[in-house]
């Protein structure tokens, strides 16, 4: 798993779940489940009964008096703005290598491959395999950690096993071999090729 898809998934697991949690104590509270059910409600809860309010009318006159309390308000509002358009921009962004230099560790300096013309090689390549009907190919990552996402569409025998490891002894590995990389992770998908239903006799 990406840095990046682990960090999303956990930040919005995190949301998801105090989300969650705030709702239905709100819920709880506006139909009066506590009373009802005899439970206790969480300490320090304010909304257990459908009247409470988040902060009675003492409360908002006492914090509003305060010179510091809608400068705080505003300062916190803001943050959370912020850090979920800076959230929102990073998912927007894609990490491309850009230019591969060849050679890997020992690269020359100046000698690199644009990741199209890899791209469009390790496709064409990948086509040629048995099994496979069609085949693209990008590539993610930086310049000296690229990776490979291949999408496949299999013929209507192919087999994904075979092809898998046709992928990776043949055209996964002369990718690697032509740039000089140690290692050249990849992400495959694999679709079947649609085809008419065969009648069983």
């Amino acid at each position: 798993m990406k840095r990046k898809s682990a960090v999303n998934r956990v930040l919005l697991a995190l949301t998801g779940i105090v989300l969650l949690g705030s709702g239905l104590l709100v819920l709880a509270g506006s139909f009066d489940l506590y009373r009802r059910w005899a439970v206790t409600s969480p300490s320090g809860w304010p909304l257990t009964a459908p009247r409470d309010v988040l902060l009675d009318a003492a409360d908002r006159d006492r914090w509003a008096d305060d010179g510091w309390w809608w400068p705080v308000v505003i300062a916190v509002l803001a943050i959370v703005v912020v850090l979920a358009l800076v959230w929102m921009l990073a998912q927007l962004r894609r990490t491309h290598p850009g230019h591969i230099p060849l050679g890997g560790p020992s690269a020359v300096e100046g000698v690199e491959l644009r990741e199209r013309a890899l791209s469009d090689a390790l496709a064409a390549d990948a086509q040629l395999q048995p099994g496979v009907r069609k085949a693209r190919a990008r590539m993610d990552g930086s310049a000296k950690h690229p990776e490979a996402h291949l999408d496949l569409t299999l013929t209507s025998d192919g087999e994904p096993g075979p092809v898998l490891r046709a992928l990776g002894d043949g055209p996964l590995e002369r990718a690697r071999r032509s740039t000089g990389q140690t290692h050249l992770p990849a992400l495959v998908q694999l679709r079947v090729s649609p085809h008419k239903a065969h009648r069983a006799e």
